[in-house]
Parts: C-alpha cells; sequence; structure tokens
C-alpha cells in the first residue's frame, strides 16, 4: 500500500513538473517569436486554404512533395506577398507625392481656428496642441515605416514556416489532432469550426475590401476628391475594422473638403457616404459571414476588434475565431459535463 502510493506520488510529481517545464519553456519561446508571429499567423492561414491542392497535387498527380511544395510557395508569392508588397510601396509613393497646396489650406484652417477662438476662446494652435500633434505624427511615421520593415521580416518567417508545414503536411495535422483534449466527435467539431472560419475570413475580407473600395472610389470622383485612387486604395484597408473602418477616410476628406470651400463636395461625400459606404460595408460584410461560414455578425464585429489588438493585421482572420472557439468550447463543455445526454453538434 505504502509502495503504491509512493508510486503514485512520483507519478505525479513528474506529471506536474513536466506541465510546469513546458509552460514556463513555451512562455519564453512566446516572448522571443512574438515579433514574428504574424509570420507564423500568415502561414497558418495559407496552409488551410491550400492544403487540399498540395494533397491533389501529391496523392492524385503524384508529383513529388518538394515540387509540389516549390509551387505552392511561388503561387503564394507571386499572388499574394508581391502584390501586397507593391501595392503598400505604391500607397507610400503616391502619399509623399499627394499635393494638398499648403499655402491655402493653412488660410482656411487659420480661419476655421480664428472662428472657434471667437465663439469658445480656445486655441486649437496652441503651443501644447502643435507640440502634441507633432509628437503624433512622428510616432504615426514611425508606426508606418515599422509596419512596412515587419510585413518584409515576416513575409520571409511565413514562407519559411508553410514551407515545413507543406512538407510535413500528414504527420503535422495527425500530430495536433492526438493533442486536442477531446474526445473524436468534439475533435472533429473543432477542427471543422477552425477550417471554416479560416476560410471565410481569408476570402471574405479581401472580398469585401476591393467591394468596398470600388464603391468608395466612385464616390470620391463624383464628388471631386483629389487623388480618388489613392483613397479608394486606403478605404480597402479601412475596412478592416468593422463598421467605423470607412469612415477613417471619409470623414477626413469631407472636413478637407469643407475647408478648401468645396462646401458641396463635403456634404456631398457626407451623405453619399453615410448612406451609401457604410450600409454597403455592413451589408456586404455580414452577408458573406453568413454566406461563407454562417458567423453570427456580433462574432464577427467583436471578433475583429479584439483580434486586431492581439494579433495585429491577421486578427482580423483570427479574432473572430478566438470567439467562435470561445463559444464552441463552452457549448462543448456543456454538453460534456452539464446535460443528461451527451450530445453535441453533428460534424458539417
Amino acid at each position: 500500500m505504502k509502495e503504491n502510493m509512493v508510486a503514485s506520488f512520483k507519478e505525479k510529481y513528474w506529471k506536474y513538473s513536466l506541465i510546469a517545464i513546458i509552460i514556463f519553456l513555451g512562455i519564453i519561446i512566446f516572448r522571443e517569436f512574438s515579433p514574428f508571429f504574424s509570420g507564423l499567423l500568415g502561414a497558418f492561414t495559407i496552409y488551410v486554404l491550400v492544403r487540399k491542392q498540395m494533397f491533389y497535387l501529391t496523392e492524385k498527380k503524384k508529383i513529388k512533395k518538394i515540387y509540389a511544395v516549390l509551387i505552392i510557395l511561388i503561387e503564394v508569392i507571386l499572388c499574394i506577398i508581391v502584390p501586397t508588397f507593391l501595392l503598400i510601396w505604391l500607397l507610400l509613393g503616391r502619399l509623399k507625392e499627394f499635393d494638398i497646396h499648403p499655402a491655402a489650406l493653412f488660410q482656411t484652417v487659420q480661419n476655421f481656428v480664428d472662428l472657434i477662438h471667437s465663439k469658445t476662446d480656445y486655441d486649437l494652435l496652441s503651443q501644447s496642441n502643435v507640440t502634441n500633434l507633432t509628437g503624433y505624427l512622428s510616432d504615426m511615421l514611425q508606426t508606418v515605416l515599422g509596419q512596412v520593415s515587419s510585413f518584409v521580416i515576416n513575409s520571409v518567417v511565413l514562407l519559411f514556416i508553410l514551407y515545413f508545414m507543406l512538407m510535413s503536411n500528414r504527420q503535422m495535422e495527425s500530430y495536433v489532432y492526438e493533442l486536442l483534449p477531446f474526445d473524436e466527435k468534439n475533435k472533429r467539431n473543432v477542427i471543422t469550426e477552425i477550417k471554416r472560419m479560416v476560410t471565410s475570413n481569408a476570402i471574405g475580407i479581401p472580398l469585401l475590401a476591393v467591394i468596398q473600395g470600388a464603391v468608395a472610389t466612385i464616390g470620391y470622383i463624383i464628388f471631386d476628391v483629389p487623388t480618388p485612387y489613392l483613397f479608394g486604395v486606403l478605404t480597402c484597408f479601412a475596412t478592416i475594422i468593422p463598421v467605423i473602418g470607412t469612415a477613417m477616410v471619409w470623414f477626413p476628406l469631407a472636413v478637407f473638403l469643407a475647408l478648401s470651400g468645396n462646401w458641396f463636395g463635403a456634404i456631398g461625400l457626407a451623405i453619399y457616404s453615410l448612406v451609401i459606404i457604410s450600409n454597403v460595408d455592413n451589408l456586404i460584410r455580414f452577408l458573406l459571414q453568413k454566406k461563407l461560414a454562417d458567423t453570427h455578425p456580433l462574432i464577427t464585429v467583436f471578433g475583429v476588434l479584439i483580434g486586431l489588438t492581439l494579433f495585429g493585421f491577421w486578427g482580423v482572420i483570427f479574432g473572430p475565431l478566438l470567439l467562435s472557439m470561445f463559444f464552441l468550447l463552452i457549448r462543448i463543455f456543456k454538453a460534456k459535463y452539464l446535460e443528461s445526454k451527451d450530445e453535441f453538434l453533428e460534424t458539417d
């Protein structure tokens, strides 16, 4: 009896010590790897999208694995990384060439500041405000440059990780599948939910951005916004943030038109944006999510807001996935431990 107790104590000691060491080392690795986390998330996203193509090339077409991997990596470089990098590069170039007629603009801004000062006795161009604005602009510029550098580095990390994920596809999936702490039915549900959410957001969000940018560009052309195509591209990026994302572009443009004396364009753009751009944004976003993954709109909206804080750009995919997994795990727990019958959602 005593020997059994000693053996049981040793087994528990070994077990929990091993868990503690794994958690400790995992925290260290995660902290040191955090600058490259975007590359890891990007590799995972693309793997989910191309895994069936990999199986088709290697198992049906009998192409050697290394050649199949190279084909897919070339596709990723040509179809995703190079266009994205060129778009960012051209966008930054256009911003540097953007002519805002500073003399005329400064005069209209000065008139606006004088009007505010006469009505409220508040100086918008006080020394403290100017100092704070300069600091914000400097921080914004550093952030943009840092993001461009991070994009290049994480693109290399993405390709590196994706290469090994594709090379060990079946073995990697089996290994991860065995580690999931669920029974077979719930494992299938979790895997199905992950694939569905990742695919939905990876396809739906770029499609939404293109549609939304096209609709916004039409309005920018109609109401005589300078360089409308540039701001159309910016609107594409702004759609990442749900509900208010496009307003981060069209609202400053409307203010700019008003300050420039183009009140017709300012009012017209504001009405067009509120009635058409914002509603098209919300409508298309929810329709795409409903069509591709049958996701509740609140999960999409709050998931993106949470995800952008946690994961950066890839949060538009993994934020909604995080919320969906949270509620899925609650349903698993409820069905497994709180209900009298062991039943759960059928696998799609």
